[in-house]
């Protein structure tokens, strides 16, 4: 069986923001569980930053705690994945296909995310193997602290 190979990122010379109706053309979530309102910045093959604007209206919080409400670590995590979905519809050969989790490791969370918060969330492909399975190593922050970070596994599959 073959090992994961580095993934050689294409640079491109400045950032590239990708608006939420472009998001939604890449990605098949959507309300409530699209999860990432803007992409600041993108290097196609390699990284995405995005920004989830956290807001009291989240369905979620209704029950994630009535009198304390704490966006889910679960969603935090969903979040960050949803950014490394935008990297990986558009590699070469993504045409058709969909990004599913295989696994995820080494996640932790330090502290907690609540209404008025602008999660910024990074993803970066770490390695890819035969074209359908890899890992990316992905963080999130607030006001630049460390809210979560972890590698995610991803397949992917014909649609």
């Amino acid at each position: 069986m073959p090992t994961l190979t580095e993934v050689q990122p294409t640079i491109t010379t400045k950032p590239t923001e990708i608006l939420i109706e472009e998001i939604q053309k890449l990605l098949p979530h959507r309300y409530p569980f699209l999860l990432v309102d803007r992409i600041i910045d993108y290097v196609p093959g390699h990284s995405a930053t995005g920004i989830k604007n956290v807001t009291i209206n989240e369905s979620f919080f209704q029950g994630h705690f009535p009198n304390r409400p704490i966006m889910p670590g679960v969603l935090i995590v969903e979040a960050m994945a949803q950014v490394g979905g935008i990297i990986l519809t558009q590699m070469p050969g993504a045409e058709g296909k969909l990004s599913l989790f295989a696994g995820i490791d080494k996640v932790r969370f330090r502290r907690p995310v609540v209404p008025g918060d602008q999660l910024i969330l990074s993803a970066e492909l770490l390695v890819i193997k035969r074209k359908r399975f890899g890992k990316m190593q992905a963080r999130a922050e607030v006001n630049g602290q460390l809210v979560s970070e972890g590698e995610l596994m991803f397949s992917i599959v014909d649609t």
